[in-house]
């Protein structure tokens, strides 16, 4: 069973983000330029509008302040009076690229990739941001960067190429901020869609949404698919965990009408979702990076 919160259709609805201080969650409308916050006990929700294409979002120390990547550029988010504050440039890759998923290590360092626009070159990066603001190239020819998630010890991390239709997983060390031993966690040929936007539950498992495929996917850290979840709609692109005790997982979705074909009947596409799946997640990791101090 499944609640769908609030009213709102995003375009391109991405990166469920739950702050356990103010008990709310946080989305982004990737095409819709716009970054919201709502509460899903009663659907209400405020949003903030972008001059540029939001990619994701990470916590920081200040409730009140988000981290954002949008277009070619890392910004700080004062959620109290809606201005961005420009924190670090990145280079994307060139002309139509832009910052897409993204998250924070255990640790507090902000990893996130870049795209081309249309999806269909893999022209892209891969970013490690140190809370410094020191940022270094991790992996290049990269096609759409999604699935960013790290294990509960901050011993494994994950990433996915949608384009490449895979998620590799790493040994991590979180005092260096270093990925090794890279391996093939799932390479989506038992699973419909493709790879999206991805989360831990708190026995370590990873889930990801199955964007074009209804479905989201619970993989083991041996890379077995435990389940896969039927969702009423045709793109759901990140799962997140959230609620007091964090058992409800959120799920985003593609609505269209900007980078993707619009729908003549929408249904449930573009609308958050609430799901109890039975298992709880963890807290997802704060930003340890400079705050207003620097702006």
């Amino acid at each position: 069973m499944f609640d769908v919160i609030g009213t709102r259709v995003d375009q391109l609805g991405e990166c469920p983000l739950w702050d356990p201080r103010i008990g709310q969650l946080y989305t982004i409308d990737i095409d819709g330029r716009t970054i919201h916050r709502t509460d899903p006990t009663t659907g209400a929700a405020e949003v903030h509008h972008l001059k540029g294409r939001p990619g994701s979002i990470a916590l920081t120390i200040d409730p009140a302040l988000l981290l954002v990547a949008a277009e070619d550029q890392l910004g700080w988010l004062d959620w109290d009076t809606g201005v961005v504050m420009p924190w670090l440039p990145l280079a994307t890759g060139g002309p139509r690229h832009r910052l897409n998923d993204g998250a924070c290590d255990r640790s507090g360092r902000f990893w996130v990739g870049s795209m081309h626009e249309s999806a269909t070159e893999s022209t892209g990066v891969l970013f490690r941001v140190l809370p410094s603001g020191q940022s270094s190239v991790i992996r290049r020819d990269v096609g759409v960067p999604n699935g960013l998630a790290f294990s509960p010890d901050g011993g494994t991390m994950y990433y996915a190429d949608s384009l490449a239709r895979t998620v590799w997983a790493y040994d991590y060390d979180s005092q260096t901020g270093v990925p090794t031993g890279e391996r093939i966690l799932t390479d989506f040929a038992e699973l419909p869609g493709t790879a999206d936007g991805a989360t831990v539950d708190e026995g370590g498992c990873y889930w990801i949404a199955c964007v074009f495929g209804s479905a989201v996917a619970r993989i083991t850290p041996r890379g077995d698919v435990d389940r896969l979840v039927e969702v009423p709609v045709d793109k759901p692109t990140k799962p997140a965990f959230g609620g007091s005790d964090l058992g409800v997982l959120f799920v985003t979705s593609i609505g269209g009408g900007g980078s993707h074909e619009r729908y003549d009947d929408p249904g449930l596409n573009g609308r958050l979702l609430a799901m109890d799946v039975g298992v709880r997640g963890v807290h997802e990791p704060i930003h340890a990076g400079p705050q207003r101090a620097t702006s």
